[in-house]
């Protein structure tokens, strides 16, 4: 298992345009990729689970990738997360 934590940084908090780019980097891989905002995980591949972690600049996000290419998953995964 790979993870990392994401500190949001954009006034905005996470909203529709990072959101669609973290779901669809997550959609290229076979790993499984979770997004946990405090008690809250959803898949990131579901946009309206994203959308509903209501994440504010300042949050923090914790990404965790599991699968057959999870390291590959995990590198690609944090360059999107750079919002």
């Amino acid at each position: 298992m790979q993870e990392f934590s994401h500190v949001i940084a954009d006034p905005a908090g996470l909203h529709a345009r990072p959101v669609a780019s973290i779901a669809s980097e997550a959609l290229k891989w076979r790993s499984a990729v979770t997004v946990t905002r405090d008690a809250d995980a959803v898949a990131a591949s579901d946009l309206m689970g994203l959308m509903g972690l209501d994440a504010r600049c300042g949050d923090t996000l914790v990404v965790r990738v599991e699968g057959p290419d999870e390291q590959e998953a995990a590198a690609a995964l944090r360059r999107v997360f750079t919002f």
